[in-house]
This record gives C-alpha cells, sequence and structure tokens, in this order.
C-alpha cells in the first residue's frame, strides 16, 4: 500500500499546518484541487478566514510544498558525514538522488502536480515549482562558488553568473523526466541523473575550451 504523503517540514500541527496537510490529503482522493477554499475549511471546522491568514490560495500550497521537498532534500543532504568530503559535483549527485527518495515517498502528489504543470509549458517553469527553484539556483551557486575556490569548476566570469539557470533547466528535464518514467523504482531516472550531471560538471569543469582561451591570451600578450 502506498505510503501517504506528509509534508516535508516536520511543522508541529499548527492550523497553517492541518490545512496544509488536508488540502494534501484532498488531492491524493479527487485528484484535483478542492473546489473552493469555503469547501476545505468547512472540512476542518475552521472560519474561512482562518485559511487566508496562512495562505492566498491552493496554488501557495502547492509552492509551499515543493519547497518543502527541496529544503528536507538539502537538509537531509547535509547531514550526511561524508557531506564535507565532497565535491561539487558529488554534492549536487546527493541533492538529486536525495531529492528522487522524497519524491518518491509522496509519488502519488508529486506526479499529479508534475503532470498536471510541465506539459502546459515545457522547457519554462511550472508556478508550482517558482519558490522551489529559487532556493535551489541559490544552493546551486553556493557549490559552484566552491568548485571554483578547489578548481573543480572552471572560473569564467562572463559566463558563470548564468549557470544556476541553466542547472535549473537541467533540474526541470529531471522532473520531467521522473514523471514520464515508469521503470521499477524510476531506475532510468537514477541513471538520467547521473549523466545529466557528469555531463554538466564536463562543461563547468575546465576543458579544452579553456585551454584554447589560455593559448590565444598567451599568443596575443606575446
Amino acid at each position: 500500500m502506498e505510503q501517504q504523503p506528509t509534508p516535508a517540514t516536520g511543522a508541529a500541527p499548527s492550523t497553517k499546518a492541518r490545512i496544509k496537510q488536508a488540502y494534501l490529503e484532498y488531492v491524493l482522493r479527487k485528484g484535483t484541487p478542492p473546489a473552493s477554499v469555503y469547501k476545505l475549511t468547512r472540512k476542518l471546522n475552521l472560519p474561512e478566514e482562518e485559511f487566508y491568514r496562512s495562505y492566498a490560495n491552493f496554488d501557495a500550497i502547492d509552492r509551499e510544498l515543493w519547497a518543502d521537498f527541496g529544503r528536507e532534500a538539502r537538509a537531509t543532504a547535509e547531514r550526511e558525514p561524508v557531506w564535507e568530503q565532497y565535491g561539487s559535483r558529488e554534492k549536487l549527485l546527493s541533492f538529486y538522488y536525495t531529492l528522487l527518495e522524497i519524491l518518491k515517498r509522496n509519488r502519488s502528489y508529486a506526479l499529479q502536480a508534475l503532470r498536471r504543470s510541465l506539459h502546459r509549458m515545457p522547457g519554462l517553469t511550472p508556478r508550482v515549482l517558482d519558490d522551489f527553484r529559487q532556493e535551489f539556483e541559490v544552493f546551486v551557486a553556493d557549490i559552484l562558488r566552491e568548485g571554483r575556490r578547489t578548481e573543480e569548476v572552471a572560473s569564467r566570469p562572463l559566463l558563470q553568473e548564468q549557470y544556476p539557470r541553466a542547472f535549473w533547466q537541467q533540474m526541470l528535464f529531471v522532473l520531467g523526466f521522473f514523471a514520464k518514467d515508469d521503470t521499477v523504482d524510476f531506475e532510468r531516472t537514477d541513471a538520467a541523473v547521473e549523466k545529466a550531471v557528469t555531463l554538466s560538471f564536463d562543461l563547468v569543469g575546465r576543458n579544452t575550451l579553456d585551454s584554447a582561451v589560455d593559448f590565444v591570451r598567451f599568443l596575443v600578450q606575446r
């Protein structure tokens, strides 16, 4: 029997947490958000205005749920004893694999939300992922900055500010792959993550292009 999804944060059962959990359970049962805020709050025996003290609408709950997934993935990966010994590539891989485990645990909601959102705006960020995207790009910028310090990532002042956005496109690819993956335990998604991350770090690491630029610079200086 499939595990019941739970909000990614371990929040106390506050009114906000109750609303979020009730929304999640409704979406799982019905396959769609409630028809109105009133219908949801009535089930919780709450006045409707209590909802608006926590959320502007149901979309805000979806955005927070996805942000919760990302925060839990980062926190869980960073608690691993080997995290500090990892390079930038290994840290990103660890984050991805941890995130996928969280999405598998919450697969009914995650797949429903992804399939409902990604097909509408292929290549673009669905609004449901806005908060998740912002925090992911900050995370990627931090590990790439560390990678430049250790020389795992090449310093390219004209390009490196755009890297977090490029890695976000990689994340959209991974999520889209996950949404369509019908293999046991999403094995193909795990393989796709490894290949995508390996390629991306081959591109941002020092490579033949950097050697060619250095050579041209040397000739110009002479």
